[in-house]
């Protein structure tokens, strides 16, 4: 892949791919997601990347907006359950100043009180928003079932009862815990000689918080459920999943090719040639399978009219039954090899996702692989393989099931 990487003495993680283009993209990837919160804390982290766009020891929230806008460029963030990510994109001339501006509000920080109480009314209304969003809302409800009320489970935007609670004092204490450098990777793909990048780095990502490692707490085994809620939709909603492999299990890559023939994002997959193509009973349908750092969770989702939910739910259940018993064939196989490999260098040329996804792979792996190494990884794939998996997760017995009517 081409990439340059080097470990800062604080053990700040530096991640390079060199790319003769006009334009910079870099960032820090944290290891602190809404699985890292206690009970009281529910929505902190993402409260926490919101406020950080408001202000630093040495910064109005206009100043941090207008650093990068003013010459063109871009600034943003997000939280998943296990990662908050800022990042930005820039002319190439400008790259010092994006990573002295990511320092600033990721290590810097200062929390006003009047911007928490502003942030706590624009937070409330975006969960409200996602709360009338029954194909998102979904997901939620079911991973808090799935993983029995652990936090991994939870929303990401919290609740609003605890929201109201947040203060200066306790996001001081809960950034000092976890936003300090050897807690962070940096990330970044352009046209810039690595040496200059690496001092800009050290430069600017100074910070008198060491910090140490939190330890997580492991979601305990998931147990089968099921659930029915009166959401009174227009539309019938439905998930079924189970926990599976996490990002370090030998066989998550083969999941990934048989959750891309089951219901990934191609419109020949075997659910939506069933559900849709053939019998024309819903609008999406779609299986996923997120890896975690001790965990995974594998879910097929559809919506559809009431009328249409159980002969939707039958099929489903009729083509995991399928992989379980019928062995692909090798033409087949060859076929969706070629797929998902297609599909994943397509996505490596959104060279901002790429950046991202980079920044990712050397905080979990410690290394990215290049095209190359994943398709020999996943030319190694057997259909006997993909059958023992299939066994292995698409038991009907320990499925949780939700369902919104």
């Amino acid at each position: 892949m081409n990439y340059q990487s080097h470990i800062l003495p604080k053990g700040l993680r530096i991640i390079h791919k060199p790319d003769n283009m006009p334009v910079t993209y870099c960032g820090v990837t944290i290891d602190v997601g809404s699985r890292d919160e206690a009970e009281d804390e529910a929505g902190i982290t993402h409260f926490i990347e919101h406020m950080l766009f408001k202000g630093t020891k040495k910064r109005r929230s206009t100043h941090i907006i207008n650093r990068l806008e003013n010459v063109g460029g871009e600034l943003n963030a997000y939280t998943t359950k296990e990662e908050t990510v800022v990042y930005a994109a820039v002319l190439s001339e400008h790259t010092e100043r994006a990573i002295e501006l990511i320092a600033d509000i990721t290590l810097n920080s200062t929390f006003p009180q009047k911007d928490i109480e502003k942030e706590f009314a624009v937070i409330s209304d975006e969960i409200q928003s996602y709360n009338d969003s029954p194909s998102e809302l979904i997901f939620d409800d079911f991973e808090d079932m799935l993983f029995q009320h652990h936090p991994i489970g939870h929303n990401i935007l919290g609740f609003t009862e605890t929201l109201k609670n947040f203060d200066s004092s306790k996001l001081n204490a809960y950034h000092k815990k976890f936003y300090f450098p050897g807690n962070m990777t940096f990330f970044s793909i352009g046209n810039i000689k690595f040496e200059k990048l690496i001092r800009w780095v050290e430069k600017y990502f100074i910070s008198e918080n060491s910090g140490q490692k939190v330890l997580r707490d492991a979601p305990g085994i998931s147990v089968s459920a099921r659930n029915e809620i009166n959401k009174n939709t227009s539309q019938f909603h439905f998930m079924l999943g189970r926990s599976v492999y996490n990002l370090y299990h030998p066989d998550r890559i083969g999941l990934f090719l048989l959750n891309n023939i089951l219901g990934g994002v191609g419109m020949n997959s075997r659910l939506n040639l069933s559900l849709r193509e053939k019998h024309g009973l819903v609008y999406n349908v779609e299986s996923v399978f997120q890896p975690m750092t001790d965990t995974g969770v594998w879910a097929v989702y559809f919506g559809s009219d009431s009328e249409n939910a159980t002969k939707c739910e039958k099929l489903i259940l009729s083509e995991l039954t399928r992989l379980k018993q019928e062995k692909i064939q090798e033409n087949n196989l060859k076929k969706y090899k070629l797929q998902l490999l297609g599909q994943m260098a397509i996505n490596s040329e959104n060279k901002e996702n790429l950046a991202q996804s980079m920044g990712k792979s050397f905080l979990r792996y410690g290394k990215v692989d290049s095209i190359e190494t994943i398709r020999e990884k996943i030319e190694l794939i057997t259909a006997d393989h993909l059958q023992k998996i299939a066994n292995d997760i698409f038991n009907v017995n320990d499925f949780t099931v939700i369902k919104y009517k």
